[in-house]
């Protein structure tokens, strides 16, 4: 639900091109009008209602149906409060945007604690998740997962100390505050409870957390990019880690292909095109699946995420 919401900001966004430029072409051509109603909810800066990312401590998993349903099951109060929020960080966009049809309205029934409203806003995040996030969570997870190993090396090297030490360079621990570098002044006080390190692929900047001190403490950070375009297509690696051939191969059943197509594609005799084929098979790469008098491959998610830039699935 976080990556979920923070790209929408990226989407917007025409900051960091060099890593996100590819991403948000890509993502545009796949939306079918999900942002009007998003924008409603979600601006381009500032606050943005907490009950968008809901908290549920304790569920596993906590995936996306979990997180619809608690965003389904927001309590009337809440809505009210958080989208009363909303309307005081921007007065000049509501009062200028009001109608029975615009997306103001939206927020004027969400705010009574409809059901109906709160559908199409599930449906609308549904949709742009399934345009803009899903096609692109292997490599956002494995980006997670691996500044999650970074910090879980730290804190067995040196504690939570060392953990807290080594958060991105907006966060500085200095015992026993954690300080970090926010668009506007505020304090959050922990008062025994713990704090959830959430690192995020489509944060930016600075840090998110919550605006209702009660919630549960989340800590919502940017993982490291490396500059290079986060989903960029295969390099020079590709052929050094598979050979040449094989790499073609590799791209040319990107899209599915019989084994003629394979090997009219690849410029290789038709034998060789299925050897090439049975190799990435048996290497859990490209599926093969009889269609008709022929033989359709095309690639696993591994050699999807292979193909895509190398990222590691992580496998649950």
């Amino acid at each position: 639900m976080w990556e979920t919401i923070l790209s929408f900001h990226r989407l917007r966004d025409r900051r960091g091109s060099s890593v996100f430029g590819k991403w948000r072409t890509e993502s545009r051509t796949r939306l079918n009008g999900e942002a009007r109603l998003l924008s409603a909810v979600v601006p381009l800066r500032g606050y943005f209602p907490d009950f968008l990312t809901p908290s549920q401590e304790g569920a596993e998993p906590f995936g996306l149906d979990v997180g619809m349903e608690a965003l389904r099951d927001t309590p009337a109060d809440r809505l009210h409060g958080d989208l009363a929020l909303l309307a005081e960080s921007r007065p000049a966009v509501v009062r200028a945007r009001g109608g029975g049809g615009s997306p103001t309205a939206l927020l004027d029934t969400l705010a009574e604690g409809r059901t109906e409203p709160l559908g199409r806003l599930i449906a609308a995040l549904r949709g742009y998740h399934r345009a803009a996030v899903e096609p692109y969570w292997p490599h956002i997870q494995a980006s997670v997962e691996a500044d999650r190993a970074l910090r879980g090396r730290a804190l067995l090297d040196g504690g939570a100390d060392e953990l807290l030490a080594t958060l991105p360079s907006m966060i500085r621990w200095r015992a026993p505050v954690l300080e970090a570098d926010y668009p506007v002044d505020r304090e959050l006080h922990l008062d025994g409870r713990g704090l959830l390190l959430q690192p995020s692929f489509f944060c930016r900047g600075t840090p998110v957390v919550y605006r209702d001190p009660h919630l549960p403490p989340v800590l919502v950070y940017p993982v490291t990019h490396s500059g290079a375009p986060a989903f960029a297509g295969p390099g020079p690696w590709l052929g050094r880690l598979v050979g040449h051939t094989r790499s073609a191969v590799l791209q040319a059943i990107d899209k599915g292909c019989t084994t003629s197509e394979l090997a009219r594609r690849t410029g290789v005799s038709l034998a060789s095109a299925s050897q090439h084929a049975c190799v990435l098979r048996e290497a859990g790469l490209v599926l093969t699946l009889r269609h008709g008098s022929s033989v359709l491959h095309t690639l696993t998610p591994l050699g999807a995420s292979l193909l895509r830039g190398g990222a590691p699935l992580a496998m649950s």
